[in-house]
């Protein structure tokens, strides 16, 4: 990977699954509280954009979520799903679709 690259993608998962923790954080707390709850799909879409490693830290280290079978199916899908677009963007064609993109504005 270009070097120039590298350090962006690892600042966005660092950030996104930092984003991610919080929300489960938060999630978990107002459970607890019987208050407002960030959505199973807000969580989810965080995961899959990047933020799943923290959002797996979370379920493990606050133990949020790890009891619910169809929220845990749904979170392994995201995570499946967002390494195989990132997979598909770092095969030639993927690569090819992001220069054309980058050069297109």
């Amino acid at each position: 990977m270009d070097t120039k690259i590298l350090l962006p993608v690892v600042g966005s998962y660092f950030a996104l699954s930092l984003l991610s923790f919080v929300a489960y954080a938060i999630d978990k707390s107002a459970a607890r509280k019987g208050e407002w709850r960030i959505s199973e799909n807000n969580l989810h879409l965080l995961d899959f954009l990047g933020g799943w490693p923290g959002g797996w830290l979370a379920q493990k280290f606050l133990r949020h979520k790890t009891g619910k079978a169809n929220f845990q199916r749904i979170y392994w899908v995201t995570v499946l799903l967002h390494c195989a677009v990132v997979g598909w963007l770092l095969s030639p064609y993927g690569s090819d679709v992001l220069h054309a993109l980058g050069n297109a504005g």
